[in-house]
């Protein structure tokens, strides 16, 4: 008879390493704190939730808190200890804006595996390449790749011009020197090969015309298979970069409210995560054992 794998196991073989011990560590000091959580209710958890944010003053801490605390939920649904998730709904608000659901984000190594999925068509295959790299390294938006043109790929100065939108401002970002070549190779060559009507856009669709945000979804509705038990789209890979930006690269918030086109710096700070070390000494402060 198997052996039911631990909550350790579970975590460090879907998440990555860091952020797996983060969440155990939450996940233990939860159950020290609650011996008869294997068995709460929604109330249970909405009381836990609302003493939690009184307890911090810090939202993004509750915040992933509570992403911590579905994961072990999801275990024991996954190991057959529990048919139903009793805080599936439970949301951490933010001053009306939309919060951000720690446990969809990806790391930049995460995003690059997206690059990695073969097509057995090479013209999709280098069309791929060049569509997700503007989202996982310039972090665009499904709208602003559909209305990107070929000159807005300036391969001299290594650039590419994002046109302004009704959400987002203008502005000209940076390109990788991995990403020189393919795009090159792209515009030069298969692009010419693949287009079936006359568009200036830069990315089309396996028809030959200028690709939609529906289409830019099926395609990530195909990736999303590398993760079966994560959030992957469009969205959310957007929301991984600007964390990204933020968390992993500790870029200026004014740098990244620039690079992600946010008109406000408050759309840019809510992707802030806090301390690791800040947060375990939260806890131990407001929980100690």
């Amino acid at each position: 008879m198997s052996k039911t794998p631990t909550i350790e196991q579970y975590l460090f073989e879907r998440m990555a390493k860091a952020s797996a011990a983060n969440y155990l560590f939450t996940i233990n000091h939860f159950l020290k704190m609650h011996p008869k959580a294997k068995r709460y209710k929604y109330l249970d958890l909405m009381n836990w939730l609302a003493d939690t944010r009184k307890r911090y003053p810090n939202v993004q801490t509750s915040i992933r808190m509570l992403s911590a605390i579905k994961k072990y939920y999801q275990y024991l649904i996954w190991t057959g200890q529990r048919n139903d998730d009793p805080c599936q709904t439970l949301t951490v608000k933010q001053g009306g804006q939309h919060s951000i659901q720690v446990q969809d984000l990806f790391t930049s190594s995460e995003l690059e595996l997206l690059l990695n999925r073969e097509n057995r068509y090479a013209d999709l295959l280098d069309r791929n390449k060049v569509l997700i790299s503007l989202m996982i390294y310039q972090g665009l938006t499904s709208d602003e790749v559909t209305r990107l043109d070929v000159d807005n790929i300036d391969l001299e100065n290594e650039t590419v011009y994002v046109k302004r939108s009704s959400k987002l401002n203008r502005r000209t970002l940076k390109l990788k020197s991995k990403q020189m070549l393919l795009f090159d190779r792209y515009i030069q060559q298969t692009r010419p090969r693949m287009k079936r009507s006359t568009t200036s856009k830069l990315i089309l669709n396996k028809l030959g015309k200028p690709i939609s945000v529906s289409g830019i979804n099926s395609i990530f509705d195909q990736l999303a298979l590398l993760f079966p038990d994560r959030n992957l789209n469009p969205r959310t890979v957007r929301m991984s970069v600007i964390a990204g930006w933020i968390n992993e690269k500790k870029l200026p918030l004014e740098t990244v409210q620039e690079l992600a086109g946010h008109k406000w710096p408050s759309s840019t700070e809510k992707y802030r995560r806090p301390n690791d070390g800040e947060q375990r000494k939260l806890i131990n402060q407001f929980f100690p054992i």
